[in-house]
């Protein structure tokens, strides 16, 4: 548009932005890098992810269980 306002985009309307604290994005983050696994147990301090103490990353080597 020439007036430079841009068309809404339905799309962006599906979803809903919040602002997350950055250490939760880093545990996000990770959990999307590892893809499938298992945290076995995670230290939460006022209210933020601090350490995940035992982290087992598991392989899928065909798409059925």
């Amino acid at each position: 548009m020439s007036n430079g306002v841009r068309p809404l985009n339905e799309e962006l309307l599906k979803y809903r932005f919040i602002r997350i604290h950055p250490v939760w994005y880093s545990f996000i983050k990770y959990c999307g890098e590892i893809k499938y696994g298992e945290i076995e147990k995670l230290k939460i301090q006022d209210g933020l992810p601090m350490i995940a103490e035992e982290v087992k990353k598991k392989i899928k080597f065909s798409e059925r269980d």
